[in-house]
């Protein structure tokens, strides 16, 4: 990659359709206590992303020593970062532990609303910052602009803290249980002129067969150009026959063949009789089993208090090569991270727009600021036109020339006052 920015390094992947691992130890641990978590850096897939991650693993206290084995199982206590995988575009994971047991457990951040799905495929870098507050809110951005926010008690799967109150398993619907709503009634009975056997289409006799009609004429007749094909064998075969084709007599007629009315619905018809249904006396509701308390029950009001961070790692699998990762920063203050995006990111983008920007692209940005300046184009670009209107075609063209001019002097003087 050609960088915008002398002597700004980065840390690439080259290789792709590997696992990839690398880690590094912080210059000293990041405890969750009173200070936020703020993690940022940039990722730039140089040649797009067809599936992989390209997220960061903030590693947990306790790996120190075992930096050098760093794996997919090394335990982590953040996730974050892009990652196209299937309809997910971005992580945000942490591992909570269980109060009660010790154990840990993932948690899943909501999606964002907004896709990014750009990103992957624009070839240009982009900004991901993440901020972890200690009254259980976070943030994440993408090139300083808000995709996702919420609170680590609510929006993340499964939640921090269990039921209070569950199902209990050893509780079963009772097998007398009538949790019918409606039932058929059994007094009813089927009314005396109930007549089951009424078809439900009758013809419409009130239609007449329409004049012309050609009763004694078939639809279709053989065709009379047709011939029996010179291998038919008629004790294989059998009795050879033409084709049928559409009856040409019936070509001017409103119909061949035997008419009949039209179907429709008889007034007479009921159906099949049922019994009409009626509220149940012995309905009992829809069945629940009963609540208990859960014995698994906690409640963690501090989920921010995650456990201290003491190395970040990187550990991939992608199917592109040359992801490049650059300006990672650590830290509690969202302004120094800000401050770093300046220095960075931020003049990083501006040059490579300046380096893309066209001659067109700024000829026209020119002319846009000082309006005045089409006129003179304009103008510029007639004159060689005029001259040679005049050369060729004589006085004739003096007129037009003239109307020509005295119209674009009203223009000129339009921009000027506009």
């Amino acid at each position: 990659m050609k960088d915008p920015l002398p002597g700004d390094l980065g840390l690439v992947l080259k290789t792709k359709d590997k696992l990839a691992a690398l880690s590094s130890r912080l210059k000293r641990p990041f405890v969750f206590y009173e200070n936020p978590f703020v993690l940022q850096y940039e990722v730039l897939f140089q040649e797009g992303q067809g599936c992989g991650g390209a997220y960061l693993k903030l590693l947990s206290e306790g790996i120190e020593s075992n930096l050098s084995k760093f794996h997919e199982k090394t335990p982590y206590t953040i996730m974050f970062g892009p990652d196209k995988c299937g309809s997910d575009h971005n992580h945000f994971i942490f591992r909570h532990k269980n109060p009660l047991n010790g154990n840990f457990e993932e948690k899943h951040c909501k999606k964002p609303k907004d896709r990014i799905d750009d990103n992957f495929s624009d070839r240009k870098p982009h900004l991901y910052t993440l901020v972890v507050n200690p009254d259980n809110t976070f943030q994440i951005f993408v090139d300083h602009k808000l995709v996702n926010n919420g609170s680590l008690l609510e929006d993340f799967t499964p939640a921090v803290n269990p039921p209070e109150e569950i199902d209990d398993p050893n509780d079963f619907q009772p097998s007398d249980w009538d949790d019918r709503e409606k039932i058929m009634s059994t007094t009813a009975v089927k009314p005396d002129d109930w007549d089951e056997s009424a078809p439900e289409k009758i013809p419409d006799l009130s239609v007449k067969m329409p004049d012309g009609w050609l009763e004694n004429e078939p639809t279709h007749v053989p065709d009379p150009l047709a011939e029996k094909p010179s291998d038919w064998d008629n004790s294989m075969d059998g009795e050879w026959e033409a084709p049928l084709v559409a009856n040409p007599a019936c070509d001017d007629a409103p119909g061949c063949g035997k008419w009949e009315p039209p179907m429709i619905r008889n007034p007479q018809y009921k159906g099949k009789w049922t019994p009409p249904l009626i509220d149940n006396p012995n309905y009992q509701g829809k069945w629940k089993p009963r609540r208990i308390p859960n014995p698994y029950y906690f409640e963690d009001k501090q989920p921010f208090r995650m456990t201290s961070i003491v190395a970040l790692g990187f550990e991939l699998w992608t199917t592109s090569r040359g992801i490049l990762f650059d300006n990672i920063i650590i830290t509690d203050r969202f302004d120094l991270a800000e401050e770093l995006a300046h220095k960075t990111y931020d003049l990083k983008k501006k040059l490579m727009e300046i380096d893309a920007d066209t001659f067109v692209n700024r000829f026209i940005t020119f002319t846009n600021a000082y309006p005045w300046l089409w006129a003179v184009y304009v103008v510029v670009l007639l004159l060689p036109i005029t001259l040679i209107f005049v050369f060729c075609f004589g006085s004739s063209s003096k007129v037009i020339i003239l109307e020509l001019f005295m119209k674009l002097h009203s223009s000129f003087q339009l921009i000027c006052i506009l």
